[in-house]
């Protein structure tokens, strides 16, 4: 028996609040349900370092906590993906499927390691119909969550969830489930992020084969500067109707007095 001792209890708690705290330490990512798909959208300066990625067809990954450990979650369940597709059927390769092998691994690494794994995961599939669509969620012990609708990881993962839900409407076009994203993503009262410092992506349900697809550059300043008001056009006058009262000419008037000393 080790000295000093400490019991399994423990040993487990003392685990999971030191996952939480380096959770909780990044930035949060949202996932949310839109008219033609799913959308993910994460704070992120970087770009070479991804939250957000591609795992197979219909299936896009985020994540959020220590980059090295998410990444290699991220390339296995590329391999898995990659060898399942090949050897039976793309068709095989599903979101539900790549969870459970998720959470294998995460309760396993949480159970007999010494460490547990800082990284909390979101793996989404996209249907032929928003009632087909699939979000799960992951913690860092193995625990998955089947999500409706939308999903919250990472940072204060409370709070974003709770503004994401007075904003979120479903089947809301891409304009509007992204601003309401970044309305959730955003401290009230602070100003939000410019698109060189978010990373976002959508599975598009109407794109043909690979449904991932990055948003970058001057669409996403589209998506997220709403247009500008449009000038009501000033009202005709029509034909022959009473033509509009004479306008003043600039400058003094002449008021045939004399002006006050």
């Amino acid at each position: 028996m080790p000295f000093p001792y400490a019991s399994p209890e423990q040993i487990m708690r003392d685990r999971a609040e030191y996952a939480r705290k380096g959770i909780a330490r990044g930035r949060s990512v949202v996932v949310v349900q839109y008219a033609d798909g799913i959308l993910l959208v994460a704070p992120n300066p970087s770009k070479a370092l991804h939250k957000i990625s591609e795992i197979y067809d219909r299936i896009g990954f985020a994540a959020v906590g220590r980059y090295n450990e998410f990444e290699t979650l991220r390339q296995a369940g590329i391999r898995y993906a990659d060898v399942n597709g090949y050897n039976y059927n793309r068709n095989d390769v599903t979101a539900r499927a790549l969870a459970n092998v998720y959470a294998s691994q995460l309760g396993m690494i949480f159970t007999d390691s010494i460490k547990a794994l800082e990284v909390e995961i979101v793996v989404a599939e996209v249907g032929e119909t928003s009632d087909q669509d699939q979000i799960y969620r992951l913690t860092f012990d193995g625990s998955v969550f089947d999500e409706q609708g939308m999903a919250v990881i990472g940072g204060q993962s409370d709070t974003v969830a709770t503004r994401l839900k007075e904003r979120y409407r479903p089947g809301a076009p891409l304009a509007d489930a992204l601003d309401a994203a970044l309305s959730a993503l955003t401290e009230p009262g602070g100003e939000r992020p410019s698109a060189a410092q978010l990373e976002v992506a959508v599975l598009d349900r109407n794109r043909e084969h690979r449904k991932f697809l990055r948003l970058s550059g001057p669409r996403l300043e589209r998506l997220i500067t709403p247009p500008p008001p449009e000038t009501p056009p000033a009202p005709a006058t029509p034909e022959g109707g009473p033509k509009p009262p004479p306008t003043a000419p600039e400058g003094d008037i002449d008021t045939g007095s004399e002006p006050p000393l």
